[in-house]
């Protein structure tokens, strides 16, 4: 009777440090420092169209997987992952791709992404023609670069995690498209598409939505692995928006991996969609940060190789 006790406090005392570990090695310094890059008037907005702008970003993200030391996807120099999108023939595009190898199942995937593009230089404001992403997504390509900075510190995934940054998202998709075709869909055990996360929830702080939460089990196994923390994450609570099919989770989706997105965003009431006000000073940093070490603690058990959320039905929508 007395190992009962013990047993609890072991598992409070395991959790008390998980959670010291994912406040020491993602901060909002570092979240700050990476938004404020990518969302910078210098980007020029990110647009896929003008590679001068989106490589600029590209190069970015390419430095800080390389300093974080991430591994290239098979294939890929420099971690970017070129391609020609399909309504812009001629413009060289590029995904940048990093690559944490697993231990002990190295042919099982998780992936983490977001999407670093933006719609670029639109009709002035105020004097303001920039249309900076910061929100949409900057703030979830830093999730996915603080995320990779975690898991290569933590070094115990079991699972090979891919940390992809898509481009032409805004123009339809294509990086994910090009991004499925390369990688075997049966090997990918999840995704988690990280988009628009600098701002409150309709729930308030500590609050995530995911895309297609009745579709797998994906959402009830994040939730399993912060229990006691005051995070929440919760089913879309807009479906009539149709989002499990608009952001570059959709094409891994139609294959039938449990590829979800995360977010934040209040889609019906957001003012700052694709404008020129959508700026880092827009952004909760700090709850920002807060969601980004709740999907480190969340994704544990799936990047250890515990939990394999149930795949989704392949073919729900044409390509």
């Amino acid at each position: 009777m007395k190992k009962i006790p013990s047993i609890i406090a072991l598992l409070l005392v395991t959790s008390f440090l998980k959670a010291q570990d994912v406040e020491k090695l993602i901060t909002e310094d570092y979240v700050r420092k990476v938004v404020s890059t990518l969302a910078s008037d210098e980007m020029k907005g990110r647009s896929a169209r003008n590679p001068k702008n989106a490589m600029k970003a590209a190069d970015f993200i390419a430095s800080q997987f390389q300093e974080i030391g991430l591994e290239q996807l098979n294939g890929v120099s420099d971690f970017k992952q070129g391609f020609t999108a399909r309504k812009s023939p001629g413009i060289q595009m590029a995904n940048v791709v990093g690559v944490l190898k697993g231990k002990s199942k190295p042919d099982e995937i998780v992936v983490f992404s977001g999407h670093y593009d933006h719609i670029g230089i639109i009709k002035p404001v105020a004097g303001d023609s920039i249309a900076n992403g910061a929100d949409d997504d900057a703030s979830g390509t830093t999730g996915v670069i603080a995320l990779a900075k975690y898991f290569k510190a933590i070094n115990n995934n079991e699972r090979t995690l891919i940390f992809v940054a898509f481009s032409a998202e805004e123009i339809g998709g294509d990086g994910s498209r090009y991004f499925t075709e390369q990688v075997d869909a049966n090997k990918v055990v999840a995704m988690f598409n990280i988009e628009m996360i600098g701002k409150h929830s309709k729930w308030g702080t500590n609050s995530v939505f995911i895309t297609g939460f009745e579709r797998s089990n994906f959402g009830t196994i994040l939730q399993s692995n912060i229990t006691g923390t005051k995070f929440q994450f919760y089913p879309d609570p807009y479906p009539d928006q149709q989002l499990f099919y608009r952001s570059d989770n959709a094409r891994l989706a139609m294959k039938g991996v449990p590829a979800h997105s995360l977010s934040t965003d209040e889609i019906d009431k957001d003012q700052l969609y694709h404008s020129v006000d959508d700026e880092v000073e827009s952004l909760d940093l700090k709850n920002m940060t807060e969601v980004i070490r709740a999907i480190a603690l969340g994704s544990r058990s799936i990047v250890s190789g515990k939990d394999t959320p149930t795949r989704i039905p392949p073919l729900e929508k044409k390509n």
